[in-house]
């Protein structure tokens, strides 16, 4: 008889966004399930706390700097994680940005960046590590979208699209790549009480009228998204491509 495994052992995962919150946290839970893990950051420095994180777990673990609203900067982090790996199973987009502006003010060049890191770059790095991927047999690719992927949200035109965008690009993906065994999902959080959730919905006047209307009655920690992250990546979850897993504390039930 065959039980779900959430067993990871001798796999080699690539986390985006590595250097703090649920990059962070989901490069360190899947380490802490047998996974060996590539990551990557904006900061050596950062990045660097991390590995510290990942080693202490007894996994291998490599660091990549790299600029996600760079194209080729995307591509060459695909490339240098399989050669360092030789073969990516797990990749975990989670890497975003929100610039919240009101839509009538927003500017091409904060549209542009949004875009390009939320949507553009999880695209180019699937495609960079696919070919691995179908060599090893499958994978899974695990894309971190948003609550805001799913319902407006007043100052974040530019969010709001990118993960709208990445759902969609989740279905595509998981439809084309279902013959070589991978798996394309994704996990969109409410609020998380991350640096940048804590930097955007810190204000009280903000804050209060969300949390009235997620009927848990708290905003979500890293530790709440890196589970689902794990359950997507691990073989527990064999059956499952194409969907959407929400954490929202019932946000979407009402």
């Amino acid at each position: 008889m065959v039980y779900p495994s959430f067993d990871l052992a001798g796999q080699w995962a690539l986390v985006t966004g590595a250097t703090r919150g649920i990059g962070q946290h989901a490069a360190l839970t899947l380490a802490h399930a047998g996974a060996n893990v590539v990551c990557s950051g904006r900061d050596q420095a950062a990045l660097d706390e991390t590995l510290i994180g990942l080693s202490a777990s007894g996994r291998q673990a490599v660091g990549i700097v790299a600029e996600l609203s760079d194209a080729d900067q995307v591509r060459r982090l695909g490339e240098q994680a399989v050669k360092a790996s030789g073969g990516i199973s797990i990749l975990v987009n989670n890497a975003g940005l929100s610039h919240v502006e009101p839509s009538v003010s927003a500017t091409v060049e904060h549209w542009d960046e949004t875009l390009d890191v939320n949507l553009r770059a999880p695209f180019l790095l699937s495609q960079t590590v696919v070919d691995g991927m179908i060599k090893l047999g499958g994978g899974s690719i695990i894309n971190v979208a948003s609550a805001a992927a799913h319902n407006g949200l007043r100052e974040h035109a530019a969010y709001c699209a990118s993960k709208g965008g990445l759902i969609l690009l989740t279905q595509t993906l998981a439809l084309e790549w279902a013959d070589y065994n991978i798996r394309v999902n994704a996990v969109s959080p409410t609020v998380i009480l991350t640096p940048m959730g804590e930097r955007v919905w810190g204000d009280p006047a903000k804050r209060d009228p969300m949390l009235a209307k997620i009927p848990l009655g708290r905003f979500g920690y890293p530790v709440d998204v890196s589970g689902a992250i794990l359950y997507l990546a691990s073989s527990a979850s064999n059956m499952v491509t194409g969907t959407t897993l929400v954490v929202d504390g019932g946000y979407g039930a009402q």
